[in-house]
């Protein structure tokens, strides 16, 4: 076990890491009981380009584009709300909307795909 002292937002805490081996990760893993899966948003084929990925887990609150809308570098595609705020998701380049692949008020995890440009 290791000892660490991490500060969050001002406040300081003392955590505790165990290193395990590959093995051991493997065993704790099949132990665990399995998760529900969680119910797929809107099934879209991923489009060709760039994939714009959730950064955080939150739920997508409004979808400001189609697919086959032009868009440009920095205009919001998304909301995302996550920890009770509202992100804004930008375009990273110009370019068309190629797929979404999620629906208003969806739950995402972090990196879960969002959306293509090409």
């Amino acid at each position: 076990m290791k000892k660490y002292r991490v500060n969050v937002n001002g406040t300081s805490y003392e955590i505790e890491i165990e290193l395990m081996s590959e093995t051991e990760a493997k065993a704790s893993a099949a132990a665990a009981p399995a998760a529900a899966p969680a119910p797929a948003a809107a099934p879209a084929a991923a489009g060709e380009g760039e994939k714009i990925s959730s950064p955080m887990p939150g739920t997508i609150l409004d979808i400001k584009v189609n697919v086959g809308d032009t868009v440009k570098k920095g205009q919001i595609l998304m909301i995302l709300e996550a920890m009770k705020m509202e992100n804004e998701i930008m375009a990273g380049a110009d370019g068309q909307v190629t797929s979404i692949g999620v629906t208003k008020g969806a739950s995402v995890q972090t990196g879960d795909l969002l959306c293509t440009i090409k």
